[in-house]
């Protein structure tokens, strides 16, 4: 299997293939509305700015796993984000990404590259690097912002 083979549900139940990414950096992250890192959005936003041009993608999947941090539905989540962020870049279904029921996308990608303490994911925030042929080729905990990340897209774009 691949991030390719996989298939997901977007912010309006549309069923988006991953294949359609071929070829692109992606950003995969778990997000929330209410949780004390969504001021990141605004660090996400601005590297998608800077870099969509280049071939890059962010996919924001709202997770209410942790502490219901995102407990609106994705319409409401979609509008919070565009109207406090400006947010442009793709928005997905909400999901789980631990657990009996989560996402399978998020089952490969923890599979490929485990965090600290191993392949759990710890709360909201947790992102995957990809680079352009499907390798999944950092993880970045909750606590490191955009901002940071920056030079390692640099690296891979």
């Amino acid at each position: 299997m691949s991030i390719y083979d996989y298939k997901v549900k977007d912010a309006k139940g549309e069923i988006v293939d991953m294949a359609d990414y071929k070829g692109k950096v992606l950003l995969i992250v778990n997000t929330a509305t209410g949780c004390g890192f969504t001021p990141q959005y605004d660090g996400l936003e601005k590297l998608y700015a800077d870099y969509k041009e280049k071939g890059f993608e962010i996919l924001d999947f709202p997770c209410n796993q942790f502490g219901h941090q995102a407990p609106g539905t994705e319409e409401e989540i979609v509008s919070f984000c565009k109207m406090k962020f400006g947010t442009t870049f793709k928005q997905f279904a909400k999901i789980e990404v631990n657990g009996e029921n989560e996402e399978p996308l998020y089952t490969y990608l923890k599979s490929q590259k485990k965090g600290v303490g191993g392949s759990k994911i710890k709360w909201n925030f947790t992102k995957f690097l990809v680079d352009r042929d499907g390798n999944v080729v950092d993880r970045f905990g909750s606590a490191t912002t955009p901002e940071k990340i920056e030079k390692k897209i640099k690296e891979i774009i």
